[in-house]
């Protein structure tokens, strides 16, 4: 495979399980909006994207690439083919070993695009994690597998919208493993993270909220010590640093209006106390963004949906926004890493 270096893409878009909907909102979103198309690296199966544009009537002038070409058409979808030994049909609506396979694919020449200087950062569909467990991957999801394969340490998965910025300390765990995970090194590395992420989009001193783990965190170590004994002194620590962080907050209270005035970044002790507010809020136009990697990546807020695949009623609004934030939390990196470099020179 040969990829030109002097050809960037601003933007990535992987299509994810080619058995859910994630092929589907890709293009949806580059029909809503026009001025991606010029932006987009689309990294898929051309003949699936082609089949889904006409059975919808879609009207997107598809082109397969392979070399990394710019295309000249400013209106036309560039398609990075991904042709496998195996037949190009996937059964729509069905875990399989086969899907899994290609989504994992998809990926992995995502971030070698990315490492090679073709694309500037990337924005996944949704994969499933039964089917990538089934092609013989033992990952929780796209975030770990970035995590892993750029050599990333420390990691966190944002959630995103007009509204609220959401970290969790702990992700895909049963809460019966939660309490035991969440450890101060935990906790200070999180905030430590979200600070330094927020610095990098030009947020010099970003105010973050953390909430505790128990009921009314806690109530004084009545309903539960793990804000008296671990996350308190976390906070306290950071904060004499010079990070502005405060808490824990009482979950039930963390996310009123007011408090969402006040703190740029919230972080939750785990998925569903993160994600039931700022899904309720701004469902589909929530975005997934993987801090700690060494470039922007977003995603969207559902996931394959199995069950309305192939009957053209997949909604694309978290795709857009997922590509949207893509393009301009990469300009801002690059500006941050820019003035940094030059700071540095002098």
């Amino acid at each position: 495979m040969t990829v030109s270096r002097k050809t960037i893409f601003p933007v990535a878009v992987t299509m994810g399980d080619p058995s859910g909907i994630g092929p589907e909102v890709v293009l949806k979103s580059l029909t809503v909006h026009p001025s991606f198309r010029k932006k987009t690296l689309i990294i898929g199966n051309f003949n699936l994207l082609q089949s889904i544009n006409t059975r919808y009537r879609l009207g997107l002038p598809l082109v397969r690439i392979k070399n990394g070409e710019k295309i000249s058409d400013p209106n036309s979808v560039a398609i990075f083919d991904v042709s496998t030994s195996e037949k190009n049909r996937f059964t729509q609506g069905k875990c399989s070993a086969k899907s899994g396979r290609a989504a994992v694919r998809y990926l992995k020449l995502a971030v070698f695009f990315l490492e090679n200087g073709m694309v500037g950062s990337l924005t996944t569909a949704p994969i499933n994690k039964e089917s990538v467990h089934l092609a013989g991957y033992d990952y929780p999801g796209h975030t770990e597998m970035l995590a892993e394969w750029t050599g990333t340490k420390q990691f966190a998965m944002m959630f995103v919208s007009s509204r609220m910025k959401v970290v969790l300390a702990t992700i895909h765990l049963p809460l019966s493993k939660v309490k035991r995970t969440i450890r101060r090194s935990l906790i200070e590395e999180k905030i430590q993270l979200i600070h330094d992420s927020l610095k990098t989009l030009g947020i010099d001193l970003p105010k973050i909220a953390v909430s505790g783990l128990n009921p009314h965190a806690g109530e004084g170590g009545i309903f539960g010590t793990e804000e008296k004994q671990t996350i308190r002194p976390a906070i306290h620590k950071m904060a004499r640093k010079g990070i502005r962080v405060s808490g824990p907050y009482p979950a039930d209270t963390l996310f009123i209006p007011s408090q969402l005035k006040q703190f740029d970044a919230f972080l939750a002790m785990y998925h569903d106390q993160g994600l039931i507010p700022v899904k309720a809020l701004s469902f589909n136009k929530v975005v997934n963004v993987t801090l700690g990697l060494p470039f922007i990546r977003t995603s969207v807020d559902h996931g394959t949906a199995f069950d309305i695949v192939g009957k053209n009623l997949a909604d694309s609004s978290s795709m857009s926004a997922a590509i949207r934030l893509a393009l301009s939390w990469s300009r801002k990196m690059s500006r941050y890493n820019s003035r940094n470099a030059k700071v540095k020179k002098n």
